[in-house]
């Protein structure tokens, strides 16, 4: 079991890094190659921060482990709004300021109706994944095509200027190519590595594969996300904060779960459409409530931080105790 555990950390470590590396590669190509800034951290930088947990679905589902990859999406979307905004609410207040944040709480919480309606069903069809994947591609058309206006119209964002902040500039073609390479081999053999681990882990101890995508693995790829809102919160970068946690969100809803949707349909834990789908939809409410304000300054202080973790230890201890 010791081993097991070693691998985990080690499959987990390497997951991370490449998912990093690849992004590095690809935003520095698509730089290179004239493409806009802006554009290349709404799409290939934003949606890097869901590598991890795209990997690790395509690699569970095509293992035969769907309820793995559907707790994955599941559990990573509850640990960023409880853990990564519980711990970062509690280090310093964030205050919410941002314009597209206030179009993206929206879409967030739509976009967690419909993993409902996928969900309900306790099936997981192609069709479905066909749904979520065109969706998300509308939802990265519209937040470009608005990005553009606001930029006409002299009007500048914070987490627009962060997300082209974030693209690597003056790289060598050759060096990019390089990572990019790297990414692309190291990733699937970290998440299959992660994956395999992570299910012997379960298998001694007796929990399901619904349970470890929820637990280990959703905590384990959310680290990045973790880490980075940590860093949001040094800068006093709130909204940045808040920011890579609804995209985090919506990407995993609408990218994620298509994977393992398109790759290997099936039959899903009744549980992940029940129990988990309604804590998910849950801190999702929780989470609009505090941003919006609703009669109070727009701002999620330090106790609802800490109701927000005290909801994350509840939910990990339902899950260990059932």
């Amino acid at each position: 079991m010791l081993v097991e555990c070693l691998l985990l950390i080690v499959g987990l470590a390497l997951l991370v890094w490449s998912a990093d590396r690849f992004v590095f590669g690809a935003a520095a190509i698509a730089n290179n190659f004239g493409l806009s800034p802006m554009i290349i951290g709404l799409t290939i930088v934003a949606l890097g921060s869901s590598a991890p947990e795209i990997m690790v679905s395509a690699t569970a589902s095509l293992e035969g482990k769907m309820n793995t990859a559907v707790g994955n999406v599941i559990g990573s979307n509850i640990t960023n709004i409880t853990l990564v905004l519980g711990l970062t609410a509690l280090l310093k207040p964030l205050l919410v300021s941002s314009s597209t944040l206030f179009r993206e709480l929206p879409m967030v919480l739509g976009a967690t109706a419909v993993a409902g309606w996928v969900l309900h069903d306790q099936q997981l069809g192609y069709l479905e994944g066909v749904v979520l994947l065109t969706l998300f591609i509308a939802l990265m058309a519209y937040l470009i095509v608005n990005s553009l206006r606001q930029r006409n119209s002299n009007t500048v964002d914070p987490m627009v200027e962060e997300a082209e902040s974030e693209v690597p500039n003056d790289v060598p073609t050759g060096k990019a190519l390089f990572w990019l390479a790297v990414g692309m081999v190291v990733l699937p053999l970290s998440a299959d590595l992660l994956v395999g681990s992570a299910s012997e882990i379960a298998r001694y101890f007796g929990m399901s594969d619904l349970v470890i995508g929820l637990t280990i693995i959703a905590i384990g790829t959310s680290l990045p996300e973790l880490a980075a809102c940590i860093a949001g919160v040094i800068k006093k970068e709130d909204d940045l904060v808040l920011g890579n946690i609804i995209g985090s969100n919506l990407f995993n809803i609408l990218a994620v779960l298509a994977v393992p949707a398109m790759l290997a349909p099936g039959p899903i834990d009744a549980n992940a459409a029940g129990r988990d789908f309604y804590v998910m939809m849950g801190v999702t409410v929780v989470l609009f409530v505090m941003a919006m304000g609703f009669g109070k300054s727009r701002k999620i202080s330090r106790w609802e931080g800490g109701l927000l973790l005290s909801g994350f230890i509840g939910y990990q201890m339902l899950l260990f105790l059932a």
